[in-house]
């Protein structure tokens, strides 16, 4: 997703105008922003670092408001990959739930896993307990493949 369309804005504007907000420059410039690094998994401070350059009157404190803000209507997903910072990826339409992870614990590379892997899982649990799953994360940790080479080499 590079783009948004025209619908999808539309969208993000009524979501912001139903909760009392309006799709500001700011805001709009750190969507941007978090669209064109879609898989980054950037924190608040990187996403600040990146709107600066674009739009260099924008605060931190107003980037911290927008995530927020963004997440609560939907659009992004909060990460805590037990790294001491919170971030944020984009919500894509066609995912039911967050998608998982695999964390490098030698370099801390994320890397996306695609497709739902808990389905049958899901269903189980709905059943065996009555409980109506509205969303997952799972973080799976280990060793990147790229660290497991160098380990080979060294």
């Amino acid at each position: 997703m590079d783009k948004l369309s025209p619908q999808d804005i539309e969208q993000l504007k009524n979501n912001l105008k139903e909760k009392g907000y309006k799709l500001t420059p700011q805001r709009r410039a750190v969507l941007d922003i978090i669209i064109k690094n879609d898989g980054k998994h950037l924190t608040a401070e990187e996403l600040y670092d990146l709107v600066k350059v674009v739009c260099p009157e924008i605060g931190l404190a107003t980037v911290y408001r927008t995530v927020q803000l963004l997440e609560e209507i939907g659009v992004i997903y909060k990460l805590d990959l037990n790294d001491g910072c919170n971030r944020y990826e984009l919500v894509h339409q066609n995912e039911n739930h967050q998608h998982h992870h695999l964390i490098c614990t030698s370099c801390g590379t994320v890397i996306e896993v695609q497709g739902d892997l808990l389905e049958n899982l899901e269903h189980i649990v709905e059943e065996k307990y009555d409980f109506a799953i509205k969303n997952h994360s799972v973080k799976f940790y280990g060793v990147c493949s790229d660290c497991i080479k160098k380990q080979r080499i060294l």
